[in-house]
């Protein structure tokens, strides 16, 4: 029998029955993306109330005692107890020593249950001595036996002897605390918890490896503790949560082979071409691991996930012209009167041609998007609209608010990635306010096509309007607020154009991701009179490599950028010279512009002329990154000032006031 159970040596850990749904932390404890890593007296505060014990019943058809339901703890009682108890600054190969030491002060060494739990069977044990330096316990079968088996039977005398196959020593975190009301195992069931939970969720295998540093609890436990709870209380897209799951799924796998490979080269004669191959295999497998624990490390850290985003590909399919070959305006009212019909047929609904136009009535614009074709209309009648679901526009319609965008009011409830996804070629918005609650992307995001969204008025929650790669958006007239991240996030190889909105109250103003990479192209930005005030850090924000930083510096005497500037400065006071005339602007109506403070004009300029020479800058680093790359090639190209040129078309009249940080800042990276 005994050959037959060799395998159960690599039985996996089983995950508990009951995974909490959402831990319950509250909204104070939260961990702002823009605040110090290291500010964390919320989370740890002693006047919390922590969790109270429970009892869960396990299921199944052997009528186990009940254990301990610890799999419920808040954040902040595993912050604080990696950080105050059990690993505090340790080094990553000091883990199981301080772990150790930990099990040691706290545990009960003997005289209690527990129910050993692995994928294949459940059975109960008595613990009766533990050793603290491997983190086992050892154990004896109870009376009366009581086993429950997913695969196959497992008798008394088969459950006997693979215990002393295992020498009757069992890892701790495969064990779980039977219940018990005294108190007397509290610490016990909760010091086991803890350690489970950490090998199961916090350390990595190739974690013991890496830089032996004193803040293995800062580089690695925190931003992992972090990311598990922003999971499960679904504030990171579930994209990106399928792709950290699979990166690290892969760095595993890969990892594994490393370590075999390593050991058989180890074990083997020296001076071998077969040797030597292994070794030109391990340094690759080495640098795919490297590469892999990089990206896993910009999920992990809040930071850096928020600030380089998730390349999201949307699966929405755009449905076509309509196979009947028409189009049709879909009327959303919550309740149609005579005079509200009557204004309808009058402004929108009655055209000169006196062709038929087909009308659908809706009571809910999420229901009218979804049944749109290409080309169709949705024109929103006023009143406040509460959707619980996302916005997929994958076809060229409009949407478009009858009245004022404060009196028609779109409100989204319940939790999901997205209030407002657009793929179409051409989509326009108008005239309607949106309330965001819940979404863990964004407000709006425009992954393909172009967007135009004039007079709308955009209240956030997370991120506000997010530009994907190869994505257009014109935003014309526009309020946005609220957003607990940047206002506006512009990704490379995307255009946007902002003419006269109004964007404050955020924590960034503008986001201009890194288009540094080779791969990416140059975003193309128009910034046209637009009021970027009262944000929380900079109402400009350019994301960029520190290796960039010393770039100006570097820059040569004649540096062609600044002919770019120069114009762009030109430009500047041109503009400043005509205030108080009436001038056109983007949408082609006139528009009268007071007379500022001259002081005002000045400080305008200026903010208006440093995005302009940091982007052109940067745009002058990519055109040098990739020359030097193809001189190595024997490639040359003519002008490397080209690239510089097409950035931008214009950043003209836009002021920038009572910004936290100021006008304009670099994120280095």
């Amino acid at each position: 029998m005994a050959e037959g159970l060799m395998t159960a040596e690599d039985l996996e850990v089983e995950k508990p029955a009951l995974e909490p749904q959402t831990p319950g932390v509250p909204a104070n404890e939260q961990h702002d993306l823009f605040e110090d890593e290291d500010a964390l007296s919320d989370n740890s505060s002693h006047d919390k109330p922590g969790t109270v014990w429970q009892r869960f019943v396990p299921e199944g058809n052997v009528p186990f005692p009940d254990i301990f339901q610890t799999n419920q703890l808040l954040f902040y009682e595993r912050f604080k107890a990696y950080q105050d108890y059990i690993l505090a600054d340790c080094k990553a190969s000091e883990v199981r020593e301080f772990t150790a030491e930990y099990l040691e002060k706290v545990l009960e060494p003997s005289g209690w249950q527990a129910i050993w739990r692995t994928n294949v069977f459940e059975v109960l044990v008595e613990v009766t001595n533990v050793d603290f330096s491997s983190l086992k316990a050892e154990v004896k079968l109870t009376q009366p036996y009581l086993c429950e088996s997913r695969v196959s039977t497992f008798t008394l005398e088969c459950m006997k002897e693979l215990l002393e196959l295992k020498e009757n020593r069992l890892p701790l975190q495969e064990l779980w605390v039977v219940f018990d009301d005294s108190g007397e195992f509290d610490q016990t069931a909760l010091a086991i918890e803890h350690v489970r939970f950490f090998y199961q969720n916090i350390w990595r295998s190739w974690d013991e490896e890496e830089e032996d540093e004193y803040d293995y609890f800062v580089r690695c436990v925190e931003p992992r503790l972090r990311l598990h709870y922003d999971i499960l209380e679904e504030r990171v897209p579930s994209g990106l949560v399928i792709d950290y799951r699979n990166l690290l799924s892969e760095c595993e796998e890969i990892y594994r082979k490393f370590l075999n490979l390593r050991s058989s080269i180890s074990n083997g004669d020296s001076d071998t071409e077969l040797e030597n191959v292994s070794m030109a295999e391990g340094l690759r497998l080495y640098s795919e691991i490297e590469q892999l624990k990089e990206k896993l490390k910009l999920i992990e850290n809040p930071l850096l996930r928020y600030v380089f985003g998730y390349q999201k590909h949307t699966d929405i399919q755009a449905k076509g012209v309509r196979p009947t070959g028409g189009k049709i305006t879909h009327v959303v009212s919550t309740s149609m009167m005579a005079s509200l019909l009557h204004s309808l047929l009058r402004d929108k609904l009655y055209q000169e041609s006196h062709e038929e136009m087909e009308i659908q009535f809706h009571n809910d614009p999420l229901t009218a998007i979804n049944a749109c074709y290409e080309g169709d209309t949705v024109i929103i009648c006023p009143g406040h609209y509460v959707v619980d679901g996302m916005f997929s526009i994958a076809d060229s319609i409009e949407l478009e608010g009858y009245g004022l965008p404060d009196d028609i009011v779109i409100e989204k409830r319940g939790k999901g990635d997205n209030f407002v996804d657009c793929t179409g070629v051409d989509v326009k918005i108008s005239n309607v306010k949106f309330i965001q609650h819940d979404a863990v992307e964004g407000i709006l995001s425009i992954h393909h096509g172009k967007t135009t969204l004039e007079n709308c008025v955009l209240q956030c929650e997370t991120t506000g309007v997010t530009v994907r790669t190869s994505a257009e958006l014109l935003m014309k007239n526009s309020d946005l607020y609220g957003a607990k991240g940047a206002g506006i996030e512009i990704y490379p190889g995307s255009k946007c154009t902002l003419s006269a909105n109004g964007i404050h109250h955020c924590k960034e103003g503008i986001l201009i991701k890194d288009f540094l990479d080779e791969h990416y192209d140059i975003p193309k930005i128009t910034m046209v009179n637009n009021v970027i005030h009262n944000n929380e850090g900079y109402g400009v924000v350019l994301v960029k490599p520190k290796t960039f930083s010393d770039l100006q510096e570097n820059a040569p005497e004649g540096f062609e950028g600044n002919k770019i500037l120069k114009v762009q400065t030109n430009r500047e006071v041109d503009a400043m010279e005509k205030v108080g005339q009436e001038e056109p602007n983007v949408s082609g109506e006139l528009r009268l512009c007071a007379r500022p403070d001259l002081s005002e004009q000045t400080e305008q300029m200026e903010g208006n002329c440093e995005i302009v020479n940091e982007l052109v800058a940067a745009s002058m680093k990519k055109g040098q990154m990739k020359n030097k790359r193809l001189s190595g090639l024997g490639i040359t190209e003519a002008d490397d000032n080209l690239m510089s040129q097409e950035i931008f078309v214009s950043i003209v009249g836009n002021e920038f006031k009572w910004n936290g940080k100021g006008r304009f800042g670099t994120f280095l990276f």
